[in-house]
């Protein structure tokens, strides 16, 4: 078992760098430490160093996240590729605007409450059981939708993603080799994500669905890539005077049937008028009831129809 402790970060400081400095000094005034690919296991005390900004831990065998409620002043930490099951003890972090965490065994995205400062979130390949998708905490998509800008969460069996419409920030998402198979769905999230200018979806199912990119063309004007294709100007003018032109042609039509639907009831009542008609029920020993209606008659018909006594 490997741990990152303050011995093994003094034993890979750079000597030249020290000047006259004690290792204590030295470890007060860092700001990056850099051991990734290092098979570590479990993160120490590392409360002397206040002062670092980024870490890299990627590539090891971590398995939870400890001891880093001292990094205030943390804005980058890469953790991808470790054994992480749990977003955890993140919430000290209040300056991370960057977290990686590709390529672990997380199944809901959760925690980050509190980080005001996020702007980058880096969730792609999760390695979940066969059948389970990635999912996401109300709560924290909440408490990040005025930070963040970038969000990665590929390849994590998702089928629906319309709960990220509170993102309101979000100006890029990348999304490919999911489970997302309904284009509607797609117009709905992007009539609230105003400031998407990035989005890719390649490897979903979704892609293949008929005028995909069309509908999405239309529906975002804020959107200038789409797949890692550039939107050209001339094509979302040309899409956007065929939706024009398709929402015209039905509207003309929903208004032909509603005429066609109030002449024909005029028609009617121009051929038809009501005639009052009365029926007189005789009772023995007692005062006649006598019951008032209307009939419909053709207006050609002037007699009144004769009632059977």
């Amino acid at each position: 078992m490997v741990r990152l402790t303050l011995d093994l970060v003094a034993k890979n400081i750079n000597q030249r760098n020290r000047k006259e400095e004690s290792i204590t000094q030295y470890l007060k005034k860092i700001t990056h430490l850099n051991f990734s690919n290092r098979n570590i296991d479990i993160i120490d005390d590392l409360s002397v160093c206040k002062n670092l900004s980024v870490l890299y831990l990627y590539d090891n065998n971590i398995s939870q996240i400890n001891n880093l409620s001292f990094a205030t002043n943390l804005t980058h930490l890469y953790l991808q590729n470790n054994s992480i099951s749990c977003m955890e003890n993140l919430r000290s972090l209040r300056k991370l605007e960057k977290l990686y965490l590709g390529g672990n065994l997380i199944a809901v995205v959760e925690c980050l409450e509190g980080l005001d400062e996020l702007r980058e979130l880096h969730i792609e390949s999760q390695r979940l059981p066969l059948g389970e998708k990635l999912l996401f905490d109300p709560r924290t998509l909440q408490s990040l939708a005025n930070s963040l800008s970038i969000l990665n969460i590929s390849n994590n069996n998702i089928d629906e993603i319309r709960e990220l419409e509170v993102l309101e920030n979000l100006t890029q998402l990348i999304a490919v080799d999911n489970q997302l198979l309904h284009v509607k769905e797609l117009e709905l999230l992007l009539k609230k994500l105003s400031k998407l200018w990035k989005m890719n979806l390649n490897g979903n199912p979704v892609c293949l669905k008929p005028k995909y990119r069309d509908r999405l063309i239309v529906m975002s004007l804020s959107l200038e890539n789409l797949d890692g294709k550039d939107i050209k100007q001339i094509e979302r003018q040309f899409l956007m005077n065929w939706k024009a032109s398709k929402d015209a042609k039905k509207n003309m039509k929903k208004k032909n049937i509603m005429n066609d639907a109030s002449t024909s009831i005029c028609d009617y009542e121009s051929v038809h008028q009501l005639i009052p008609a009365y029926y007189s029920a005789p009772q023995v020993g007692k005062a006649n009831l006598i019951f008032s209606f209307y009939i419909r008659c053709p207006q050609n018909h002037r007699e009144f129809p004769e009632v059977t006594k």
